[in-house]
């Protein structure tokens, strides 16, 4: 194996999908032609080697790391002349991300964190633009003439330690004009938490909203998906008078959160909002109170109702963010973004649209722990609600174990592959296993916490499943997937000769998501175990109207439950007379 230091240059097309799609002929021969005219004879000059094509990308290694740097400066110049004449829907622009690190060859082929870090520089770089390792600013600064932007450090994908990440600033911009700049937003939600402001006049609510603050940023910061800002630099603004699109331009982030602070009598009510940074615009507030009298207690369920509410709202509003982008500005991210919506909709149209952007979403990015596991799951809903295809069961096992081998420390994807597993191999312990990595590594994600409940329902631990449950709809009231937490509870029930209970979590389920089959049948069973059959053939209409195809033989199959247990929830769909 032989081992070297090397300047490693990743670059790609951006919006190459789309141009595919309006252009596919065309937009190929542009492409290799710009790769045989401009591309090649460039990298050659600078006497680098291109050693990977992948469709509309390249890796190319470099002895000089200033002759790297020089060469996607040269060729981002080119090119931009070059669109200069042709029509903007036909322009070919590149990212473009470079490193210097170690790297593994393998005959004509290089490997290694050298290799993998540029290619996560190249995917934070803006179209037409080059990002740039600290290493390589460092090697170069003192070289060359070409400034250089900090970006902060950026935690990026299946990169254990964040990078420091520069932007390449062509010349013609004034240190001044660069320095002027605000920083970059990263390529996640980011949000910065501002000191609460103390309404009441009593000192000691200071202390207390200051402790408040420092617990919600240290509970988010946990978030793998989130970037969040230190506490030292949001509390510079405390106690001044700044406008929060000031604040959020400053600290580089897309979402402030600030509040206040009042104590009336034995009571502390706390006041939180969440604004978009850019205009300004509020996306949430709510209002959070308790007794005083054990004020550490109260500061936990405090910080604990705050993330629960900001995550789904932070979730929800990156989605809309990326439903408003132009098909061709789309990454991995925002194909992932889009592609939510339709997973937790659980219905076949929706899970096939799911299924279809987050294999746009893969084809960016094959190492995308969170999008294999919704792939996962998406091909496990088609393979028990489908017709039981093996093609499909390959498929979600297949996406299950490279969510919890990529990711290993991403509890959404460590969550989801152990579900599909659960549901599938029938392997608990396996899954149990995982979910508890993911609870461990972010104690406050309703998802983990929502199907931890129910593989604790498919192993027969009824009290840690309604537990978690629990838990997970006490942290997020408005998660769209809390629909898995109140079928767990109405299975528990159902299996428990809780009855009443089972009718009351069902009908909840499906307030969250009408749509979802099962939970239709679990209500159909629950009424129909009360001997309130008129209330069981008309939710087993509504099944009907909802899945015209379902019939007890493919409820049945589906095997997520241990026989007996299936054959008592079979017996009472039949007094509904729903269709063998």
């Amino acid at each position: 194996m032989e081992r070297k230091l090397a300047a490693i240059l990743a670059a790609d097309v951006v919006g190459y999908s789309a141009l595919m799609e309006r252009d596919e002929a065309g937009t190929f021969e542009r492409l290799i032609g710009i790769r045989k005219a401009l591309i090649e004879p460039e990298i050659a000059k600078r006497r680098g080697r291109i050693f990977k094509l992948m469709g509309d990308g390249l890796l190319a290694e470099f002895g000089s790391v200033v002759d790297a740097v020089e060469c996607a400066v040269s060729l981002q110049g080119a090119l931009k002349e070059r669109n200069a004449e042709v029509k903007e829907n036909e322009r070919l622009e590149l990212r473009m991300g470079l490193n210097l690190g170690e790297i593994i060859v393998d005959g004509d082929d290089c490997y290694g964190d050298g290799v993998n870090v540029s290619a996560r520089l190249q995917q934070l770089a803006d179209p037409g633009g080059v990002c740039i390792s600290g290493k390589v600013a460092r090697e170069v600064e003192k070289t060359l003439a070409f400034g250089f932007e900090a970006m902060g450090e950026q935690q990026v994908k299946n990169i254990a330690e964040p990078i420091t990440v520069h932007r390449l600033v062509q010349e013609g911009a004034s240190p001044q004009a660069r320095l002027s700049r605000p920083p970059a937003l990263p390529n996640k939600p980011s949000i910065a938490v501002l000191a609460f402001a103390n309404m009441s006049g009593d000192p000691e609510q200071e202390y207390f909203a200051d402790g408040l603050v420092e617990d919600v940023i240290t509970n988010l910061s946990r978030i793998p998906s989130l970037f969040v800002i230190a506490r030292n630099s949001t509390f510079a603004y405390k106690n001044k008078a700044t406008d929060v699109r000031q604040i959020a331009r400053e600290l580089g982030v897309r979402y402030v959160l600030e509040g206040s602070i009042r104590r009336a009598a034995s009571r502390v009510r706390i006041s939180a909002q969440l604004i978009e940074g850019k205009d300004a615009t509020h996306i949430w507030a709510d209002k959070f109170e308790g007794a005083a009298e054990d004020i550490f207690d109260l500061q936990d369920q405090l910080t604990e109702g705050i993330v629960g509410m900001l995550v789904p709202t932070i979730r929800r509003a990156e989605i809309e963010r990326a439903r408003r982008k132009r098909p061709d500005s789309l990454d991995a991210y925002d194909f992932f973004l889009r592609a939510l919506p339709h997973s937790y909709a659980n219905t076949p149209a929706d899970t096939s649209e799911a299924l279809r952007l987050l294999t746009e979403a893969l084809r960016l990015d094959l190492n995308y722990a969170a999008v294999h596991g919704y792939a996962a799951w998406g091909y496990e809903q088609r393979f028990l609600r489908g017709g039981f295809d093996p093609e499909d069961r390959a498929a979600a096992l297949g996406h299950a174990d490279a969510a919890l081998v990529t990711g290993s420390d991403d509890p959404q994807a460590l969550c989801l592959g152990a579900f599909v597993h659960a549901t599938i191999t029938h392997d608990y312990e396996r899954s149990i296993n995982a979910l508890d990595r993911a609870l461990m590594l972010d104690g406050n994600s309703s998802l983990a916490y929502g199907l931890s409940a129910m593989v604790h329902m498919f192993n027969e631990t009824y009290d840690r499943s309604r537990d978690h449950a629990f838990k997970a709809l006490r942290l997020s009231p408005l998660d769209p997937m809390n629909y898995h937490s109140y079928l767990a509870l109405a299975w528990v029930s159902l299996f428990t000769g809780r009855f009443e209970d089972a009718v009351k979590y069902s009908a909840l389920g499906i307030q969250v998501n009408p749509g979802f089959s099962i939970l239709h049948a679990s209500l159909v069973a629950s009424y129909a175990n009360l001997h309130r059959l008129e209330a069981a053939r008309a939710a087993a209409a509504r099944l009907l109207k909802v899945a015209p195809d379902w019939t007890m033989g493919g409820f049945v199959r589906m095997d997520v439950v241990r026989p007996q247990l299936m054959k008592g929830l079979a017996s009472a769909l039949r007094k509904a007379g729903l269709p063998e």
